[in-house]
């Protein structure tokens, strides 16, 4: 099996993967860095591929996936309330916006 081969993951590894790689691209993360820090952290989490047998399995721990929903609050705590107040204003124009129809 080639270094990068996938077939070793449960389809649930696969979803998590995936799902852990957009919340980076979300973040600025380049498409690779993304992809690589999703398997990284799934790699962390289930440690690595399922492999078949008896008393292989182990409990999963969501240490990683934890901290990196703490961490992502600290950017909008560090800009002044000004700032945020101002983002708070126009996302709610957005909304507004949008619930009568009008997508400009």
């Amino acid at each position: 099996m080639p270094r990068g081969d996938k077939s070793a993951y449960t389809d649930k590894q696969k979803r998590k993967a995936e799902h852990i790689e957009e919340g980076y691209e979300n973040r600025g993360v380049s498409h690779d860095e993304a992809e690589r820090r999703a398997w990284a952290t799934v790699n962390k989490e289930s440690g690595g591929g399922k492999k078949s047998g008896s008393g292989r399995g182990h409990p999963e721990n969501h240490l990683s996936s934890e901290k990196g929903g703490r961490i992502g609050g600290r950017a909008s705590a560090n800009r002044p309330a000004s700032e945020r107040s101002a983002s708070a204003k126009k996302a709610a124009a957005t909304r507004k916006r949008h619930e009568q129809g009008t997508h400009s």
